[in-house]
């Protein structure tokens, strides 16, 4: 191994430790959560929204051409919501605007990720995955209010 090659597996080998430092930093520092494919969880075809104790919700989301259903909840502000998440037909991309809550709807598999909602509005739900012709008319929403 000639000089250059040592210089270049040594940037390389600090850009891994940086790289690997920032992913250990969002998860512990800042509380970022890492979705989940849940595989003891079998797909569902209707969405649903159930409240297993008082603030804290479990959401069944189905994403299909070219809607979420549910379309729209409602649940009290300081709510957790334990969100699953399927497709019945393509991949479809699901993003709740103003959380870091991004999944990925995907055929036969359930992604599941948990959010607190603490301040009342309106948290709109995006598709940003390009799933055909009325994809920028896929959303959904999640209203939160005073509780």
């Amino acid at each position: 191994m000639d000089r250059s090659e040592k210089h270049v597996f040594v940037i390389a080998s600090c850009l891994m430790l940086v790289f690997m430092s920032a992913v250990v930093y969002s998860v512990v520092g800042l509380g970022i959560g890492l979705p989940t494919c849940n595989t003891s969880v079998q797909p569902f075809t209707q969405g649903s929204l159930v409240e297993r104790s008082p603030g804290r919700y479990e959401v069944q989301y189905v994403a299909r051409m070219w809607a979420f259903e549910p379309a729209t909840i409602e649940v009290p502000a300081g709510s957790t919501l334990d969100i699953y998440l399927t497709s019945v037909d393509v991949v479809h991309g699901f993003e709740v605007l103003g959380t870091n809550l991004n999944l990925m709807a995907v055929p036969g598999a359930v992604n599941n990720m948990q959010l607190t909602l603490k301040e009342p509005g309106e948290y709109r739900i995006i598709c940003h995955e390009y799933c055909g012709i009325m994809h920028q008319n896929m959303n959904a929403v999640i209203k939160v209010t005073r509780s």
